[in-house]
């Protein structure tokens, strides 16, 4: 430790109050976290890249500072699809300094672990009080059955209106008109369910049908339209 020449000539003050850091909330408990391997709790964080042209949600399910899980969903890139590959074998292992400082392969995917590390040090986790925390692989629990990102897409001009590509639910096929010609509804195919009822053997028409159903006052509609061809 080198000390300037004006420190060495200053006489010493004794240091009063030592409080330690303020606690945190962690996984149903206070903690005054003083090292990494102090951090605990699962989180969410969304980044982007430079130039805005696409977005990564990260989630992160974090034990005693070590990443134990990694949920990367993307979006408006298709080069990003191959970096989170990467980036979900690279994360878990490492602790939540050593992914701050590592290329996760895409400025996006960067951005969301710079999110969500300043989240987890400062206690706000989704699991923060929670006792004990979740369990490895609770981040699947939010892509629902058949394991698929919840996406909207939606597409919209003034001289035609609006179309809906894909809901929450899954692929739309289909959008309901009354006699305004203003949406009250949709048809959708759950392609998660889909494919999983094509894995047991079912036939691809059969499984279409089985996967498809409805929302609002679809029945109702003077019109429907595809929100594709139409």
């Amino acid at each position: 430790m080198i000390y300037s020449h004006e420190v060495q000539q200053q006489c010493v003050v004794k240091k009063g109050p030592n409080h330690g850091p303020a606690p945190i909330p962690e996984e149903g408990k206070w903690i005054k976290s003083k090292q990494i391997s102090d951090i605990n709790g699962l989180t969410h964080g969304v980044g982007w890249c430079a130039p805005q042209q696409g977005a990564c949600k990260l989630t992160l399910n974090i034990k005693d500072g070590i990443i134990e899980e990694a949920l990367v969903e993307t979006l408006g890139c298709s080069g990003m699809t191959h970096s989170a590959a990467m980036a979900s074998e690279i994360l878990p292992g490492k602790t939540i300094l050593e992914a701050l400082n590592t290329d996760l392969v895409c400025d996006a995917i960067n951005v969301a672990m710079r999110e969500l590390f300043l989240q987890i040090v400062y206690g706000r986790s989704q699991s923060a009080f929670s006792e004990g925390g979740l369990p490895i692989g609770a981040s699947l629990e939010d892509l629902g059955k058949g394991l698929r990102s919840q996406v909207g897409t939606m597409f919209g001009t003034l001289a035609k209106g609006c179309r809906y590509l894909e809901m929450a639910e899954g692929y739309c096929t289909r959008m309901a008109l009354d006699a305004n010609d203003e949406v009250i509804g949709y048809e959708f195919i759950h392609l998660g369910k889909m494919m999983d009822f094509i894995k047991t053997g079912i036939d691809a028409n059969e499984a279409l049908i089985k996967a498809k159903s409805s929302y609002g006052r679809f029945d109702e509609a003077v019109k429907y339209i595809d929100p594709r061809n139409e």
